[in-house]
């Protein structure tokens, strides 16, 4: 990958390309609820520069986070950025707003499919501005094994007792429920998910922890207390490779998760003004090439993507092809049965 300075050079105009905004210099604060490297200082310090914009991030382990914090009140936050799955409860409670998407300069050049998701449009409004996707894919030492995991079977293999980790999500029972060869996993049934919860239960005994942070995760990695464990795909496998840790991601026989963030504006945010420059930074090369650099993942907006990617990683990220995310479990909203997974999955976690 073409590194950014070298890409656009280091001017105070290369600043405000990196940003992907005009020098508004809007002024202001902006406090965002999001993932890990979605606000990180390489993309997000020229951002403030050019415009003035103060940026504070506090990052979510799941998204099962965003609701309760919003919830909480106080006019907290003035940007999330849930999963496609989270969208819903946040535009049924009213706690965004519709985007105005005549001022996000890039609109037309994140991909279609994305656009119209229908976790982000509701009763004829967009409430989401798509920023990043990828794969729930699977990780592993390839010095611990002899012969390649290739299936979810090996999370459950006795002898890798104490050196397996699932992400402490109630995505665990997805995870569980393909193991039971039950593939509607969004779409489960009563006795499917009590199925799925006793397959965790089963292998709790076999867990070392389960993580909530991808430092969290590489830092077992790195002690060497785990061999085995999801991944966001990209992430922690890259910042394994830092460290000079050798990990292999790969998608098992029963298939992985999908995933698509987007960021929304909390209702009645004081610092709109600043939230819309943040948009059009985040859709523009500054974040698009940010969050590829960062963390590994694929991005929204393949016209931004082009500025920083070699045609290989271009490829890799499947930027030429985001119909990839079809042959995924995209999640879904779980609706009503939200409940039910969250209380199956606090169920396993009481063991």
């Amino acid at each position: 990958m073409k590194n950014l300075k070298t890409l656009i050079g280091t001017t105070s105009a290369a600043a405000m390309l990196l940003a992907g905004v005009a020098p508004a210099f809007a002024g202001g604060e902006l406090s965002l609820l999001t993932w890990e490297g979605y606000a990180d200082e390489s993309f997000i310090k020229p951002f403030e520069e050019a415009t003035g914009c103060k940026v504070s991030a506090t990052y979510v382990g799941s998204n099962d986070d965003f609701a309760p914090k919003l919830a909480a009140g106080g006019g907290v936050f003035d940007l999330v950025s849930p999963s496609i799955d989270a969208t819903f409860p946040l535009i049924a409670a009213g706690f965004v707003d519709p985007i105005d998407t005549s001022k996000i300069a890039a609109w037309n050049d994140i991909y279609e499919k994305f656009r119209n998701a229908d976790g982000i449009n509701y009763e004829g409004q967009v409430y989401g501005v798509p920023y990043a996707w990828g794969a729930i894919s699977f990780m592993y030492r390839p010095d611990k094994f002899d012969t390649p995991p290739t299936s979810l079977a090996s999370l459950w293999d006795p002898l890798l007792e104490g050196r397996i980790s699932l992400w402490d999500d109630k995505s665990a029972l997805y995870v569980a429920a393909r193991a039971n060869g039950d593939m509607d996993i969004y779409h489960l049934t009563d006795e499917q998910l009590a199925a799925a919860q006793a397959k965790l239960v089963e292998q709790r005994p076999l867990i070392r922890k389960y993580w909530a942070s991808a430092g969290e995760l590489v830092d077992l990695y790195k002690s060497g207390e785990v061999w085995i464990s999801n991944t966001w795909a990209g992430y922690q496998s890259s910042l394994l490779a830092a460290e000079g840790i050798d990990v292999v991601e790969f998608i098992p026989t029963e298939n992985a998760e999908g995933w698509m963030d987007s960021f929304m504006v909390v209702k009645g945010t004081p610092n709109e003004e600043c939230a819309y420059e943040f948009l059009n930074m985040a859709v523009g090369v500054g974040g698009q090439c940010g969050v590829a650099n960062v963390n590994g993942y694929s991005t929204s907006n393949p016209v931004a993507a082009r500025e920083c990617m070699t045609e290989e990683q271009f490829k890799a990220l499947h930027q030429d092809d985001p119909d990839y995310l079809d042959s995924l479990l995209l999640w879904e909203n779980l609706g009503p049965r939200l409940a039910d997974y969250t209380n199956a999955w606090n169920a396993v976690k009481a063991q």
